[in-house]
Order: structure tokens, then sequence, then C-alpha cells
């Protein structure tokens, strides 16, 4: 099979040796290198950063019109969560360009604070996002097939391919599945149920009894969207209005192709105790508290029911209006995440001020679904266990289109490079966000749905959304997935540090600023490296090393992980443990 993609080389050209594989091609199945199931914000960052390897790519969804949906609130960035995205950037992924061509909002987040928890965040035009995706994905070789993944196909411990509801099948070198929220998923309001992934939508129930029957799903988490206003019965006059940017910043380092969006302006509120008095009295009709929904929501971004609960001495909790789009009348009251019933929704809508006669145009939901253990994966977010099967994004226990991206971007990368018989490219929690999503991952587990803060990362002050060109550059070039455009850009980004001129820029400036700090932590990472980068066997029976204790040796063998780092940072591993273990790994490479 000759090699795809513009950017494919000799070094990347595919061949089909399994001669299972070519009858099958005979019969006129589909034959790819790289195929994703889900086009969410993680699968089409998988399927582009496959093709911008080279790899035959297919991205396989429910609908065609699936890819650049924003599910929930239409936003993209924030504090953590606009790093991932500056940082996917450098590697020429979608999101940072299609956020410049759909904002509608831009803020700064943290401004008054160091340049290192900056969080760049922009309100998007849901309709123009969705197009910029459609757009950016159309300039890639990605071929688009609607259906529905049942079954997985596997020969041995690999997977060879998918089954479709239509009674069809595509066999990949490799597999990711991307399926975000859809894995047997239902919906809740108040005493409402029904089978969905989004309102509206069908869930993925075939495919989740195989990831079952695997022994993959863990448990079941549960995330929420509020209520959609209708702008136009808002009295916004009695709001405090909060006016996008002056300054027209942007995500991507591409220039923006086309004049910018107008720019809105959000405003503020704040829910009363009689906001909370009503959501009290109708606390025994929330399915949260019910005992209908089992899965754990994100602590990070509760519903409101959680709040009035959890912080019920507060006199208000603030919501930001968020208008989705400039020709849509829609309004996202960030901040009132519900499940309740649709007349108690009404109700306490109505008791917020500026929001005393708004119509509520669709409710708010709660959606509980599948995840997998990331435990279970490699730093390459592959199955340890089943060759050729990627997961990224929500399967995961994430939340946030942010964290998806970033997970697609590695997921996608990787199949691509393994079905050219490759190496990983691995992230470092030292030098990028995204490793430290992944690092958390696959070391530690969730408990609830994760969401990426300044505040997981050691070295924070190093890892700015203002340098990720600088951190990331010299890896995105080596990845072989970045058009020759971009990997123009960014050797000449590394070339200007030199430049004196370099120190007064707003880059250089926060170097300086932070540069004895860093200076410190660099002689820590040193001194970390020096006994810490040990790698630890894959095959390694941690039961058999002695002075390590059954427990040690059962939290070990959850996470394995790969360097005597990572196993540093695994809850509940002591000093002693890592001394055996330390010991253990010298005497297995002996």
């Amino acid at each position: 099979m000759p090699c795809s993609g513009a950017s494919a080389s000799a070094s990347r050209c595919f061949t089909w040796n399994n001669s299972q594989q070519r009858r099958s091609a005979a019969k006129g199945q589909l034959m790819f290198d790289v195929l994703v199931i889900g086009a969410g914000h993680a699968g089409c960052e998988a399927a582009a950063a496959a093709a911008r390897f080279g790899a035959r790519t297919a991205l396989l969804s429910f609908r065609s019109q699936d890819a650049g949906q924003m599910s929930c609130n239409p936003s993209i960035g924030g504090v953590g969560k606009g790093h991932l995205v500056r940082e996917l950037d450098v590697f020429d992924g979608l999101m940072a360009r299609a956020a410049d061509a759909a904002a509608i909002h831009r803020r700064m987040l943290n401004r008054s604070k160091g340049p290192a928890v900056w969080g760049p965040r922009v309100q998007a035009d849901r309709v123009h996002y969705r197009a910029a995706i459609e757009r950016l994905l159309g300039e890639l070789p990605v071929e688009r097939i609607q259906g529905e993944a049942i079954a997985l196909l596997m020969e041995g411990n690999r997977v060879t391919g998918v089954d479709l509801a239509d009674g069809s099948r595509l066999l990949s070198r490799t597999v990711v599945i991307a399926t975000g929220t859809f894995l047997d998923a239902r919906i809740f309001i108040g005493e409402e149920s029904q089978a969905s992934g989004r309102s509206g939508e069908q869930a993925s129930i075939r495919l989740a009894h195989q990831v079952r029957e695997l022994g993959l799903a863990a448990r079941r988490l549960k995330t929420g969207t509020p209520p959609r206003l209708d702008g136009r019965t808002i009295d916004w006059a009695r709001l405090e209005e909060q006016p996008s940017d002056a300054e027209a910043w942007l995500f991507s380092t591409h220039p923006q192709p086309e004049r910018g969006l107008p720019q809105l302006r959000c405003a503020i509120t704040r829910t009363t105790n009689a906001t909370h008095d009503i959501i009290r009295a109708a606390e025994g009709r929330s399915p949260l508290y019910s005992g209908v929904i089992e899965g754990r929501g994100p602590r990070y971004c509760p519903s409101i029911e959680d709040k009035v609960r959890r912080f019920g001495d507060r006199d208000g909790h603030q919501i930001f209006l968020e208008p989705e789009g400039l020709g849509d009348a829609l309004v996202y009251p960030n901040g009132i995440s519900t499940s309740m019933p649709r007349d108690i929704q009404t109700s306490f809508v109505r008791s917020i001020p500026g929001l005393e006669r708004a119509e509520i145009a669709r409710p708010g939901y709660a959606v509980e679904y599948e995840h997998v253990d990331p435990r279970r994966l490699g730093s390459d977010l592959q199955l340890r266990d089943l060759a050729g099967l990627y997961l990224a994004g929500q399967i995961n226990g994430t939340t946030g289109y942010e964290e998806a991206a970033a997970q697609g971007l590695v997921a996608g990368l990787n199949a691509a490079r393994s079905a050219a018989g490759q190496g990983p490219t691995l992230f470092d929690r030292r030098s990028s966000y995204i490793g430290v999503m992944i690092d958390d991952l696959t070391l530690q587990g969730v408990t609830e749905p994760y969401r990426m803060m300044t505040a997981r990362a050691e070295y924070r002050l190093l890892l700015r959304a203002d340098n990720a060109v600088s951190r990331l550059g010299e890896q995105a070039l080596a990845s072989n997935a970045v058009s020759a455009e971009r990997a123009t850009a960014i050797r000449a980004h590394l070339e200007s540090r030199s430049d004196p001129a370099f120190a007064a820029s707003e880059e250089g400036q926060a170097d300086a600023l932070y540069a004895p700090y860093v200076e410190r932590q660099q002689r820590e990472w040193d001194a970390v490296d020096r006994s810490r980068c040990v790698l630890i066997p894959s095959d390694l029976d941690y039961r058999l090393l002695p002075g390590l204790s059954a427990e040690m040796a059962e939290r070990l063998d959850a996470a394995r992980p790969e360097t005597l780092d990572q196993a540093s940072r695994i809850p509940g591993i002591t000093p002693a443990a890592l001394t055996a273990l330390y010991v253990g790994t010298l005497r297995a490479a002996a």
C-alpha cells in the first residue's frame, strides 16, 4: 500500500504484511494504519496527528457533523487548560487555530498574578468553531466514515480493526478509542432518564459491552451541563458587564488567516438565598442524591446542587452568562450545571437577579458514562495488555475539551508511529502540561473526572503558556508530525532566543523574572535524575523483590511505573519501598 498524506516520507511508508489482512482487502474491506473511533475533540486531534505523520487514517463517528461539536460550554482554554491548547499548537494541533477563528470573547485569566499562571481563554461561536475544525480536517488526508463501531477485532493480544453495526468491517494496524461520554452513557433530568451521550444523540452501547467483557471498564463517572437560556429574555441592563480583552491575543502561533469575529460582552450575576432554598427543598427529586446516578462528578466543577449542599453557608455563587454565538440567542450560564427536574430548573433560574423572566431553551442535564482505569495504559496511551489499542479523552477519566484534545494528540501520533514501526513520542511532566496529565493519569488513575490545573505541575514556573514553543519546539520537530510551514516557524523562534532583543519581549522578560527559581529547580531535577531515571523492566515481578511489602508490591503492580522517578510519585509509596525497588531493578538489569 503506498504512503498517504502530504508529509509522507520514505521513512514512514506503511506496508501490509499480514496475509489475512491482504485477503480481507481483496474482499473489499477497508484497511488503515490508524482508525479513530469518535470525532470529538480527542478523536479529531488523534486523526489529525496521525494524518500529519503520514499514516493512512480513518475517523469513524455516528454522524458526519459530529466533528468539532462543543457539547458543553462554548469556551476553550483557562488556567492550566490554556497551557494545554498552546502546547497542542506547537505540534500543529487543531484546537488553537479553531479557537482563534471562532473567538467572540477573549480573556486572559489571572492577569493580576505572575505569567506562569496566566490562563488564555476564549468564548467561541459554536458554529464557527465546528466549521473551523471541519476546514482544518479537510486539509488533511483523513478518511471520514459514518457508522457505529460495535466490536473490536483481535488476533491474540493485538487489535486489528473493528466491526460496524451495518455488518461491514474496518481493518487497521492500530485503533484509537475516543468515545467521550458516549460509552454506555445515560442522561438524567430529574426523574427522566435515557440512553444518550449527548442531548438527542445515541450512546455507544455494544462497544461498551465488549469493553466490560475485556475487563477494561473501571467504573462510571458523571459530568453535567447547565440549562441554556434564551438571551432575549435576560435583563442585561441589571447585570455586571465583562468586556473582552482589548488586546487581540491569539492561541496559535499561526497567523489568523482572516479578519477576526466581532467581540461580545459577557455578564455576571449570582445565585441568591432564594435560589438555594428552592434547590434544598427539591433535593429529594435530584438524581444525584436519590441513588440513581452512581458516578462521581468533577470536584472542581460541581453542579449547583453540590454547591448548595457543600457550601450552604455562602450567600451566593457567581454565574457567568456567556453567549453561544453571533447568530444564536442561546446563553450558557456557566456555574449552574444541574440535573434537577425541569420545573425546579425554571424556578431557581428565575430567582437569580437579571433572570427573573428568563426562558429555558434547553434544560440542563447530567450524563453518566463508563471509563477505563488509565493505569492500564502506557505513557503513549496504548493499552499495555492489548497491543495496537490506544485510548484518549473522557474514556480515560478526564473532563474538558482541552484535556481530551491533548490526549488525542498523544494517542494519534503514537498510534501512527507504532504502525510505522517507530518508537513513541513521550511527554515529560517537567517540560509540558501534557506530560503532567499523562503522568498523573497513567500512574495515579482517577477517582473523579480529572481536570487540568496549574497546581498539578511541580514545575509550573517554567511551564508557562507563553513559552510553549521554546519548551516543546525541538520535540515537535523530532515527531515528524508538523507541517513544513510550522517547522519553519518553530526553527525561527528557537533561533530568535539567542538574539539579544529576545530579552525585551514578553517571554524573555518572564524568563528573567523566574530564572533564579528555575535554576534552583534544575538543580533539584539533576539530583532526582541521578538516582531516579533508572528504567524499570516492564515484566518485573514486584512480589519477588526482597524488602518490598505486599502492599507496596500491589501499588506498584497496579501503576506499572516505567522509571524510578514515576514510582516515587505513586500515592503511598514509601522511601523504603523505593530503596528496595532501586536495588531490585539494578539486580534485574545485571
